[in-house]
């Protein structure tokens, strides 16, 4: 058995076919495939404000919290469970009808949803150097040993992708689990890619912003595991 599954044309063609773009002020949604790749920000957003990254972003807490918080931020939130998806678009309207948000004023308008594979939207979507930041909070062990090989820092094409896309001025990897096991792989394969290097942990903007699993987790006694990486410029970036 191969470690890791065979993400090919077919593989996306069979789990991206409802992929979709989600706009929660504008009320707006389109599907992926009618999005020109590689996706230009600055049309995309409708400006030049740096962009960041959830994937898995489970039920949009910190999503919503972060993109509130820096509204000169524009926030991309992946996410491939329809599940999430709706409840964290409920989420966002709860909250704007619970305080009255006026569309029109501008919150959350730096937000989209993208429903679909965070390896597909990587792959073929993310333009080179144009992340700021990558959130990756809590993703899922596939602890069964059967299973493992699902496990997303296991697909070199993605790891592949987060370096390519990371802008190399201060491009950040920001990763939280609570699964000790998985935190100590993600190291050790993060640590062959040589455009990334670790840095302190407690170097994480907002982190008093929880999500979801972490606020479970934490009064259930677990311990929380954190890491930081930044991308460093390399020989071609520095011409």
């Amino acid at each position: 058995m191969r470690e890791n599954p065979d993400y090919n044309d077919l593989y996306y063609q069979n789990t991206t076919s409802h992929s979709q773009i989600i706009d929660i002020i504008a009320e707006h949604t389109v599907p992926l495939s009618e999005v020109a790749a590689p996706i230009d920000w600055e049309v995309f957003f409708g400006n030049t404000h740096p962009v960041e990254i959830e994937i898995g972003f489970g039920k949009g807490r910190f999503l919503l919290e972060a993109s509130e918080r820096h509204p000169k931020v524009n926030y991309i939130g992946i996410e491939r469970a329809q599940k999430y998806v709706e409840l964290t678009r409920e989420r966002f309207e709860k909250y704007i009808r619970h305080f009255g948000v006026d569309r029109a004023s501008g919150t959350f308008s730096n937000v989209r949803l993208a429903w679909t594979d965070a390896n597909y939207f990587l792959t073929r979507y993310v333009p080179a150097a144009s992340v700021q930041a990558y959130h990756i909070y809590f993703p899922d062990p596939w602890p069964k040993k059967r299973q493992q090989k699902r496990r997303i820092f296991r697909n070199q094409d993605f790891l592949e992708a987060l370096t390519r896309t990371l802008n190399s001025d201060d491009g950040r990897l920001y990763i939280v689990t609570d699964y000790k096991e998985y935190f100590w792989e993600i190291q050790e394969r993060l640590s062959d890619l040589p455009l990334l290097r670790p840095v302190d942990a407690e170097f994480r903007p907002d982190q008093d912003i929880a999500t979801n699993f972490e606020m479970k987790y934490v009064l259930e006694g677990r311990s929380i595991y954190r890491a930081v990486y930044e991308k460093v410029l390399s020989c071609f970036d520095r011409v």
